[in-house]
């Protein structure tokens, strides 16, 4: 899911980089520059701090914290497959996500990469893929992300790249694309169901406190009908309205959907 655009002025005073101690504090002093936001050099002063959010490696991975998770771990994006999902690679093109994305899709651009699950799915599934993201703390979760990727044993047997990633509004960047992707992903943050409903993951909890909802919504489907080759397939949990008028297509999986747009039929 893609957060509403943050700038990174608009960090300052919302997140900060905790270093703890451990290890050169110089990647934490780098992090904390390309935010634009102050590095807090304890976990006392953190807990003092005013910034609800913070950026720490612990565990050998980027973390993001809010203030309940500062003694417990904070998230990061998973690189391992969820349950599920096959471990193999290329893993069958058997699932509802793949039927969507059409038996003859090679190439993928996920316009709303967000914490990189599906992405990494699609990954998984042997797609060619690019990744667009424009939440720039999300950005380096996901760096951090596919950097631990390259480095899995399974990915430098088989001599595998890890996706691509780009930074930036999706709908700028798709507007310059010079060659069109066989399907765009789109998963945006829909409000949720009921005011008081809690949502299920943490991780997208924290997100949704820090990034917002997504407001553009159409004019990022607009901009991927316009710049596809193909089919644009839209992620919506099942109670949303569609977002781009009736599908072609749609895809039924547990609590969600898959609306498919075709071009060639519109």
């Amino acid at each position: 899911m893609n957060p509403q655009h943050t700038p990174l002025a608009g960090l300052h005073g919302k997140l900060a980089v905790l270093y703890e101690g451990q290890g050169d504090s110089l990647p934490f002093r780098q992090l904390a520059d390309r935010l634009g936001v102050a590095l807090k050099n304890t976990l006392a002063e953190a807990m003092a701090a005013p910034e609800p959010f913070f950026l720490t490696w612990r565990e050998g991975c980027l973390k993001l914290l809010d203030r309940e998770l500062l003694k417990k771990g904070g998230l990061s994006v998973a690189i391992e497959p969820r349950p599920g999902e096959q471990r193999s690679w290329p893993a069958p093109k058997t699932c509802v996500l793949a039927q969507a994305l059409g038996r003859k899709t090679q190439t993928v651009i996920d316009a709303t990469t967000g914490w990189g699950q599906d992405s990494l799915h699609m990954f998984r599934m042997g797609y060619e893929l690019l990744c667009l993201e424009r939440s720039p703390v999300m950005v380096e979760l996901l760096n951090d992300a596919f950097g631990r990727l390259a480095l899995q044993e399974w990915v430098q047997k088989l001599n595998i790249t890890p996706p691509r990633l780009q930074a930036g509004d999706a709908i700028e960047i798709l507007a310059q694309l010079e060659t069109r992707p066989d399907c765009i992903y789109i998963d945006p943050m829909f409000p949720p169901k009921r005011k008081k409903s809690a949502l299920s993951k943490k991780s997208m909890t924290v997100l949704r406190a820090l990034s917002g909802d997504d407001d553009d919504k159409d004019a990022l489907f607009a901009a991927a009908f316009n710049a596809t080759g193909r089919r644009v397939v839209v992620k919506s949990p099942d109670y949303a309205e569609v977002l781009g008028g009736k599908p072609n297509q749609s895809f039924q999986g547990k609590l969600l959907r898959y609306d498919v747009y075709l071009k060639n039929q519109r």
